[in-house]
């Protein structure tokens, strides 16, 4: 099979739309899933008050029949509340840091509206909700999908937050502000959002998402466009205001020498429980779950920085269109931070990602296909 996606829509415009081709039929979708996702994006402390008009909610147009998937396109409809496109003020300055200005040169006009209605990060909603739909053939299978904020606003989470909150990540995450796992580090983060309100300024941080049970093998080595890093990289980096992505060590294991940054391979000892996938394992997961292009088995930890939004209520220097002379930047309401809401877009570009490559290898025209291709695969790697 052949995932593909794309959306349409504006972020002042009737509605976005999400289109996901290439899911198998046969998938029981859980449009409450989609929902819940939906309504993890809209959270965080630090969110503008367009989060208050917003209650997003996917409608779907096509690609189920009893709610199952049919093979066909999966389209969905997010309506937006704040539908004010033709009535908005074209803004009479390109604002730092957005896409206006090198989006009038592009277009050859002075309408930073023609360009920021669809550069705006509203646009990950329809993402969020492609996501949510294509995690479920994941979930299938039995991986799970995790993402949690590690630092905001230079206040950072302690390094072992994930294995520390163990089975009740879940729940930690739901009961946090921040979508954060260390308690003690919400009252710095906290006091950083209401320091940068106060100031008329904004924050940015650091996310990752962790991704537990892939088999290993998925995405390739044979070309630049299989590697499947390249494929998650790029995904991450397509989102609004991400600046940096790493895998395990990261920029890290650049300052160390090679034994200490390879993952060392070791046959599971007689007795030993044996995991999923044969009889091979890794001795540590510096390189988070990839190598050569593909995963490893080991789980995937990626992360990403997210630069402070650059729409401040200080204002920022700029120029009129029209004269040429300084100016503030133009405000509009907007988040001090968007951290939390950034992690549940990367969770969701990285579960397309990756059920892209799991249809890639183990896909058919229906989920039961998928199914005997996974069952033909475990077997022949126990006999390795």
């Amino acid at each position: 099979m052949n995932l593909r996606w794309s959306t349409a829509g504006e972020s002042h415009g009737p509605a976005l739309i999400a289109l996901l081709e290439g899911l198998p039929a046969g998938l029981e979708l859980d449009l409450g899933r989609v929902d819940a996702e939906l309504a993890r994006r809209q959270r965080g402390y630090g969110r503008s008050a367009r989060m208050k008009l917003e209650s997003d909610r996917a409608e779907l147009l096509s690609g189920t029949r009893a709610g199952l998937t049919l093979g066909s396109p999966v389209a969905i409809r997010i309506a937006n509340a704040d539908a004010t496109i033709e009535q908005l003020p074209v803004p009479g300055n390109p604002r730092p840091g957005h896409a206006d200005l090198a989006g009038c040169q592009k277009l050859g006009v002075r309408d930073p509206r023609a360009v920021l209605e669809r550069a705006s990060a509203r646009e990950t909603a329809a993402r969020v909700a492609l996501g949510g739909v294509a995690r479920q053939v994941l979930e299938a299978f039995g991986v799970e999908l995790f993402a949690h904020v590690v630092e905001l606003g230079g206040v950072a989470a302690r390094a072992d937050a994930f294995e520390a909150a163990s089975e009740r990540r879940a729940a930690l995450r739901d009961e946090s502000d921040f979508l954060c796992l260390d308690r003690d580090a919400e009252d710095g983060m906290r006091a950083a959002v209401d320091a940068a309100r106060e100031d008329g300024d904004s924050l940015g941080g650091i996310f990752e998402v962790r991704v537990l049970g892939l088999p290993p093998g998925l995405g390739g080595y044979a070309s630049a466009r299989d590697r499947l890093g390249g494929r998650i990289g790029g995904a991450l980096l397509s989102i609004p205001a991400m600046k940096g992505v790493e895998f395990g060590l990261g920029f890290e294991a650049a300052r160390r020498r090679g034994s200490a940054v390879q993952d060392g391979i070791e046959t599971v000892p007689e007795g030993a429980e044996r995991g999923p996938y044969g009889r091979f394992r890794r001795s540590s997961n510096r390189a988070g779950g990839l190598e050569g292009g593909m995963t490893t088995g080991e789980p995937l930890v990626v992360r990403v920085a997210m630069k402070p939004i650059p729409t401040v209520r200080r204002g920022l220097p700029t120029v009129d269109f029209e004269t040429g002379e300084p100016v503030s930047a133009t405000w509009q309401r907007s988040d001090v931070t968007s951290v939390p809401a950034a992690s549940v877009v990367g969770e969701a570009v990285v579960a397309l990602e990756l059920t892209a490559a799991f249809l890639e290898k183990f896909g058919g025209d229906t989920l039961a296909q998928v199914r005997a291709g996974w069952a033909a695969w475990r077997e022949e790697v126990e006999r390795l």
